[in-house]
């Protein structure tokens, strides 16, 4: 491995974060539903904002692009969500107690071995003390002004997108262009500031939708590298509509993350499967690949943290070959992006939030220039028109995740839901409106197309199709189909103030996106 080099590097680098989970609050706990929140809260949300809060002490700025759903960001200003967080942080602490003054073994793995346990334990309170004195200190308004602070100091850009993260390509066009610039409203909204790119949900993309995107505002969005044809150097305006598409440099994220391979597979990390049952803690270490969980190793700090070192070298070593050498290929300054979910950094490799702060930091040490999505369009590093092909970042990079035959059920669930929804909130609003006057707002309307968002969140066709949850997913889909069918049925059926009991009992649950307002629907 080359050593880093001191001489600038020509080109810039960007880091990409895209920060989303689906709905999640008053829909289950455990195995899914509020303790995935919790979880990737805990282990990715708070330790980001802690590397990004350091960093900026140093006086260090456009460090990445966060791309936060408007989903998310609903969640984590949530009081409901907010106060579930807070009893999280105590649990976390109070199973922690107990590791660390357990007496007995409990279970077969080296790692609940009593004197390992009680030493992972001890660590383990510490962390949860720390992460439950930040939480109250800083969060407990919400991720709203932890967020903005971050923004306003330009440490961060952020990224958008549209409510409750559709799969834009599959979706009525008129339900698409809601869905994009109620999120972008909700989140100028919660951050005083209305982002001039999105991350598109899953990097779906069908041709005509960046006429959507100029139309709303976007200037920039991210697609994956394949849908560029491996060419990601420069990002590249879409047709003639002056939309800049960058896609994810593949040969730098895998160095990270791979469906084969990456560094969060290293035996010395914490390993992500392997629990303490009596504790619900995740003591061992990954140990081996073919280890069984009950022969982990004990988790060794300083073990990883050396892991770390060596890995924050050979991805500031990966960067900088890249950089030179897409610089040579295109004859200018290369643009390179790596792009991962945030929830990797932490939630699913618990080093991750600590390789992050020292590869930002190693990074402009070794001369390569770090900068946003933004610094890329404004310093021009920007190709000529490309006409970009279907395409999303799942398995084969085109739909089949969210179209193929193993989720044919929830597609025709989806088109006939929505088809429900649209029609009924026409006549809603065409009946409410007074002659000359504009239509009042519509509370039932706005929980039709509230529920609609929901059913067609792109995360249930994922998991069917991951075989993740898949029954969850399932249930999720048709509770959020059956809630809009139900509405709509009653006002169909001229019984008012059924659907607004029925609107508001479904709204106690799914309350998310308050401003949200059916008389912005655009027109047929």
């Amino acid at each position: 491995m080359t050593q880093p080099a001191t001489e600038p590097v020509p080109g810039l680098f960007t880091l990409v974060l895209h920060t989303h989970l689906p709905w999640l609050a008053h829909h289950g706990r455990w195995p899914v539903g509020e303790e995935w929140l919790y979880q990737s809260w805990s282990a990715a949300y708070l330790p980001l904002v802690r590397v990004l809060r350091a960093l900026a002490a140093e006086d260090r700025h456009r460090l990445l692009t966060l791309g936060v759903t408007p989903v998310v960001a609903a969640q984590l200003d949530d009081p409901y969500c907010l106060q579930g967080m807070h009893h999280w942080l105590a649990n976390w602490q109070l199973r922690a107690l107990e590791a660390a003054t357990v007496r007995t073994s409990s279970g077969p793995s080296p790692a609940s071995a009593p004197d390992a346990l009680r030493t992972f334990g001890s660590r383990e309170y510490r962390e949860a003390d720390r992460e439950l004195a930040e939480f109250e200190t800083l969060w407990r308004h919400g991720a709203a002004p932890v967020l903005r602070e971050l923004i306003d100091g330009e440490v961060i850009e952020l990224l958008g997108g549209p409510l409750a993260h559709p799969f834009q390509p599959l979706l009525n066009p008129r339900l698409r262009e809601f869905a994009l610039r109620e999120g972008l409203a909700d989140a100028g909204q919660r951050f005083a500031h209305t982002p001039a790119g999105i991350w598109a949900p899953e990097c779906a993309y069908a041709p005509g939708m960046e006429t959507g995107y100029a139309a709303a505002g976007v200037g920039h969005f991210m697609v994956d590298g394949p849908s560029l044809h491996g060419d990601t150097a420069l990002g590249r305006p879409v047709a003639g509509s002056g939309v800049v598409a960058f896609g994810r440099d593949l040969q730098v994220s895998y160095r990270v993350w791979s469906p084969r391979s990456g560094y969060p597979g290293h035996s010395a990390y914490r390993d992500f499967h392997t629990y303490d049952h009596l504790t619900g803690l995740k003591p061992a270490r990954v140990t081996g690949r073919n280890v069984p969980s009950d022969a982990k190793a004990p988790y060794d700090p300083d073990r990883a943290d050396a892991a770390v070192d060596r890995h924050v070298a050979d991805f500031v070593d990966t960067v900088r070959r890249r950089l030179v050498a897409e610089t040579a290929r295109i004859g200018r300054p290369a643009h390179v992006i790596a792009a991962f979910d945030t929830e990797l950094f932490g939630h699913w490799w618990y080093e991750g939030p600590v390789w992050l702060e020292r590869v930002l930091r190693a990074l402009p040490a070794a001369g390569i220039r770090v900068g946003t999505l933004a610094d890329a369009v404004a310093e021009g590093y920007v190709g000529a028109p490309v006409d970009l092909p279907p395409g999303s970042w799942g398995s084969g990079k085109d739909w089949q995740v969210w179209a193929g035959e193993q989720v044919a059920d929830l597609v025709q669930l989806n088109s006939d839901v929505v088809d429900t929804a649209l029609s009924t909130v026409d006549k809603a609003l065409t009946q409410s409106a007074s002659p000359g006057a504009p239509a009042p707002r519509d509370v039932v309307a706005d929980q039709i197309l509230r529920e609609t968002l929901l059913t067609v969140s792109s995360d249930w066709p994922f998991m069917v199709s991951k075989d993740s949850a898949a029954d969850y997913a399932r249930y999720r889909a048709h509770l959020h189909a059956h809630a809009t069918r139900e509405i709509c049925a009653a006002l169909a059926a001229g019984r008012h103030e059924q659907a607004r009991r029925l609107a508001e009992g479904w709204n106690r649950a799914d309350g998310l996106f308050g401003s949200l307002d059916a008389r912005r629907l655009p027109g047929a």
